[in-house]
This record gives structure tokens, C-alpha cells and sequence, in this order.
């Protein structure tokens, strides 16, 4: 058997069981807690609850007693495929290919001195899921793709000071790939076959860090500034081929590997109080997906048989940058608001429908209400635009082409958690 090795970076539309979000690379900024009613803005600065463990686990020093937040989210939106005369293939429109998706994260931290501070974290910051019609125009590049990711993230912080805290988490996560795609079985036309299809599965664990550092130059101003490590997760299957015939036997139970990377990252972030009411939030977000330049496996047909071949995706590094603000409308309320803009890692000439990413405009809003001194309940909402998305691909051998766009495609987060102190 021959073995097939592809670079698949780390797209995002979802984590199953976690949360999901569209961010320029793709990763995730809502992981189902206040910060989604932020659009990220002054993530790694905050410092205003257990979840600061994913954008910053220097923020636990600030963290007093034992604290511990749990999190829902649902994420929904439009993402559909309306193909136009340039496609050659014979089929319709993809119809929405995101489904409604839930999801929960978890964090906890508890302080031990004045120095020290520990914490666990459990949450998905990457992923990807499409779910298109089986019979649509690209099914024989893509009809069901699953990149589920869960992190578990055991962290420790130290406070030197009024000034500076560190902070770093050791990060397990597990993957789950699968992806289910058609086979044309009559290349050209000259037969008339019914569609073969090929399934690739497997789960696999890599191992990451995240480390952070905030700055606090005088009291209500916190800068904070965080690296997340690669993390590479190795997946390995045997294509399993269905449908008849001498066409698809080269494929057939072919050893697969697929490297998966999820891309570095660096965020800098301000939190800067006003007065009693006011704050103001910035931060700003790069990702290295320039790295990363494959995105699965293609399987194109002649009259003698199949092949199989890895799809370059050509992407670039993306930026992210985002400002917000909170209220303090009595006691007992805050308000949070936020706007973000992502590029896109991935121009329209490079565009897949396995990743049909694109830079975004971000608004998001939410409020916390203080329920007693020790816990707190919030609701947000994030809406994140992607426009429309142009997508034209062609097989070198078979011709198969499908040509048209995403149009005005959408994503909504509606999130809500709450936070006991201890």
C-alpha cells in the first residue's frame, strides 16, 4: 500500500463538545464566556475570571480564593454555495452547509499564597465542520468534513509583584478528524456510474503551551501580552473506498497520514479603567498560518483508474485587531461591548470548499449580572460576517469544476456562563 503524507492546517468553524467561532486563520475566540460579548478585545489583559486561562494564564494571579466558571454555547449561521454556469458537474446549490452545533467549556482556579496561583482548563479553541448536501456540485471535492478539537490545559501563574505577573499552561488535545467525500465514477461522461465515495477517520492526541505575562504599570491599566505554541497532531487512517468496479481499486485501504497543525500565535492586549463605570479593551491578534499550505486529500478519476493527491492551499498569516469597552451600570450589572476585524489567511484564488474562509467583521455584545457577592451569571452574543465568498476549483485529470460563491455568509454565537466564587 502507499502512504500519503498532507500538511492539513487548522481550520475553525467548531469544536464539538467545546466552543466554535470564525477568526481570520480560522481559530477561536469564543470558547463559551464573557469574552465572546467582547469580539476578544483586551483577552490577554483582563484577568476578570478563571476562563484567562486560555487567553492568558498570567491573569490567575489576579484571582482570589477558589474560582469557577462553566460555560454553553450554540453556534449557528449561513454558509451556502450557490454555483453558477462555470461548473461542469452535474448536481445543485450546496444548501447550508453549518448545522446548529452546542457546545460547553469549563475552568477552575484556586489560589495558594500570594505568589502562587494553579488552574484547570477544559475547551475547544479549533475546529472545523460542514455538512453539505450529499448530491450538491462539489461533492467530489467535499460532503462532510470534521475537524473537532478539545483542549485540557493544567495551568500555574506567579506573581512578583503589584506589577508583574507570569503565567504558563501545559495544553493535551485531542483531535478528531473525518471527512466523507464523493468519487466520480464516470470521468468525462463517458459512462454513466453512480458516485463512489471515499471516508478517512481518526483521533489522535498533541501536546502545546501557553504562556503569558501582564504588566500592570499603575492600578486600573493591565497589559498583557501571550504565546500559543504549535500543537501537530498526526492522524493516520486507511481510506475506505466504496463502489464497484477497477476504477477505485488503487485507492482502496491506501494508508493515509495527515498532519494537522494548529499555528503559533501572539496576542497583545490593554485593559485600561476609566473611572468607577468605564473601561476601555484593545487587542491585537497574530497567527501563523503561512506555515501550513495543505488542506486534505483529493482523489481525481480517468478511464484508468483513481489517484490521489494532496490540495495546496497557499495560505498567508493573519491579524486580527479588536476594541471594546465595559459598563458598570449599578452594582450588580456590566456591560460589555466589542468590534473586531480578521484578515483572511487565504485569498479567493486559493479558496476551498473544504475551507471556505474569508477575512470578518466581528460585533459582539453582553452583559453580567452579579447575582450575590459570589456569583455571577452572563449571556453574550457575537455576530461575525464573512461576506461573500467566490470559490472556483478545478481536477487536473477528470476537469470536474465547480465555480460560484458563498453568499453572504454569516456565523452567530449566543453564549452564556456563570462563575462561583469560593
Amino acid at each position: 500500500m502507499r502512504t500519503r503524507t498532507v500538511a492539513l492546517p487548522t481550520f475553525t468553524l467548531l469544536a464539538l463538545c467545546c466552543q466554535q467561532a470564525w477568526a481570520g486563520g480560522i481559530m477561536l475566540y469564543e470558547i463559551g464566556t464573557d469574552n465572546a460579548g467582547l469580539a476578544n478585545a483586551g483577552a490577554a489583559a483582563r484577568a476578570q475570571g478563571p476562563s484567562t486561562i486560555a487567553s492568558n494564564p498570567a491573569g490567575m494571579s489576579y484571582l482570589p480564593g477558589t474560582q469557577i466558571t462553566a460555560g454553553l454555547q450554540v453556534l449557528y449561521g449561513d454558509l451556502s454555495f450557490d454555483r453558477d454556469s462555470g461548473t461542469n458537474v452535474s448536481g445543485r446549490n450546496s444548501g447550508n452547509a453549518l448545522d446548529p452545533i452546542p457546545g460547553a467549556s469549563f475552568f477552575v482556579t484556586h489560589e495558594l499564597d500570594d505568589h502562587w496561583s494553579v488552574g484547570f482548563g477544559q475547551y475547544g479553541d479549533f475546529g472545523l465542520a460542514l455538512n453539505y448536501d450529499n448530491d450538491w456540485s462539489g461533492r467530489y471535492f467535499a460532503q462532510n468534513v470534521s475537524l473537532l478539537g478539545l483542549s485540557l490545559v493544567p495551568s500555574v501563574a506567579y506573581r512578583f509583584n503589584e506589577q508583574w505577573s507570569v503565567g504558563v499552561g501545559i495544553k493535551a488535545m485531542y483531535g478528531i478528524l473525518k471527512a466523507d467525500t464523493a468519487i466520480d465514477r464516470s470521468p468525462f461522461g463517458f459512462t454513466d456510474r453512480a458516485d463512489g465515495q471515499f471516508k478517512y477517520k481518526d483521533g489522535t492526541w498533541g501536546y502545546g503551551a501557553n504562556v503569558g505575562v501582564i504588566y500592570a504599570p499603575q492600578p486600573g491599566t493591565r497589559i498583557g501580552l501571550t504565546y500559543t505554541s504549535k500543537v501537530d497532531l498526526d492522524f493516520e487512517d486507511r481510506l475506505d473506498v466504496k463502489g464497484d468496479g477497477r476504477l477505485l481499486d488503487r485507492i482502496n485501504n491506501t494508508n493515509t497520514k495527515i498532519d494537522t497543525s494548529v499555528p503559533q500565535t501572539v496576542t497583545l492586549s490593554l485593559y485600561q479603567q476609566l473611572d468607577r463605570q468605564w473601561a476601555l479593551l484593545a487587542s491585537a491578534n497574530w497567527q501563523d498560518w503561512s506555515e501550513f499550505g495543505e488542506i486534505g486529500v483529493e482523489v481525481d478519476t480517468s478511464a484508468l483508474g483513481a489517484q490521489s493527491k494532496t490540495v495546496d492551499a497557499g495560505f498567508k498569516d493573519t491579524w486580527h485587531l479588536s476594541l471594546g469597552a465595559q459598563y458598570h451600570a449599578t452594582e450588580q450589572w456590566l456591560w460589555n461591548v466589542g468590534m473586531a476585524y480578521d484578515s483572511s489567511a487565504v485569498s479567493d484564488s486559493n479558496r476551498s470548499v473544504i475551507l471556505p474562509m474569508n477575512e470578518s467583521w466581528r460585533i459582539a455584545t453582553g452583559a453580567t449580572y452579579a447575582l450575590n457577592k459570589d456569583t455571577d451569571v452572563n449571556v453574550s452574543w457575537a455576530m461575525i460576517w464573512l461576506d461573500d465568498m467566490p470559490d472556483n476549483q478545478t481536477k487536473a485529470v477528470s476537469g470536474d469544476r465547480i465555480s460560484g460563491q458563498f453568499d453572504k455568509a454569516w456565523i452567530q454565537a449566543l453564549t452564556g456562563n456563570m462563575t462561583w466564587r469560593f
